[in-house]
């Protein structure tokens, strides 16, 4: 199988790059084809803006949405999109690699997302009328590949619990995972956390390690998180609540969106 791991961090001995090592070294011991996009290292440009769309006139007014849709279907995106939304379709998996950095992803991997997701390849897909709203949360361009997160904290593990003062980590990483991972179809794995990164050891990294090793030789195998499809009958068309019969009205929040055990 083939995999693209896109990894988020300036310093090369990161623990974060360690363990995208880690992770590339078993998938390719276990027979994949890997890719690694170290975004930093090919100083990729994360702002979303007017240069991403050379075909527009410089007196017409920038709607990303508007111009990616248009740039995707001419096939006038520059060169760096179209190079990474090929390595997303080659893809039967990807993983992104980043500290989590004030709740969420460095500004370098949101950019990423920010331009490679263009109108029309992530978004925009599919039919959308009364009584079907895209293909879109469980359906899309990229449906029927896994994806999954590698996540280093400085926090310790209390502090992202059910009770910690951080919120739990499911819910800090529900807007990647649904909404970044799920929305154009991938599969998406429990993520892989490592918490006070700052202060892990030599014996610390090989027990991260070795539990990493374990994840990636079931990377194909281990059940997803269970998201509810958007088309699967769960949700109202087009208001996209949930349906009674599918949820009590005092079950909300993230959790809702998850099909029950």
């Amino acid at each position: 199988m083939n995999v693209l791991i896109v990894s988020a961090h300036p310093e090369p001995r990161s623990l974060t790059n360690a363990l995208r090592d880690t992770a590339a070294a078993q998938l390719s011991a276990d027979g994949h084809t890997v890719r690694v996009t170290d975004l930093y290292a090919i100083n990729w440009k994360s702002a979303a803006d007017r240069a991403d769309f050379p075909t527009l006139a410089p007196a017409q007014r920038l709607r990303v949405p508007q111009a990616s849709g248009e740039a995707f279907a001419t096939g006038t995106l520059t060169d760096d999109v179209v190079q990474e939304q090929e390595g997303l379709l080659w893809a039967d998996a990807l993983i992104l690699a980043f500290p989590l950095w004030w709740f969420s992803m460095p500004a370098i991997l949101k950019g990423w997302i920010d331009r490679v997701y263009a109108y029309g390849f992530a978004y925009g897909v599919g039919e959308h009328s009364d009584t079907r709203w895209g293909d879109r949360y469980g359906e899309g361009r990229l449906a029927g590949k896994r994806a999954m997160l590698i996540v280093n904290a400085g926090g310790w593990a209390s502090h992202y619990g059910p009770r910690g003062i951080n919120g739990p980590i499911d819910d800090l990483l529900f807007p990647i995972q649904h909404g970044v991972l799920f929305y154009p179809g991938y599969e998406v794995l429990p993520p892989f956390v490592t918490y006070r990164a700052d202060r892990m050891d030599e014996m610390g990294f090989e027990a991260t390690a070795q539990a990493l090793r374990e994840r990636m030789r079931g990377l194909f195998a281990e059940p997803p998180i269970p998201f509810r499809r958007q088309n699967g009958g769960d949700y109202e068309i087009p208001s996209m609540e949930l349906r009674p019969e599918a949820a009590p009205e005092h079950i909300t929040g993230f959790g809702a969106h998850l099909v029950p055990s």
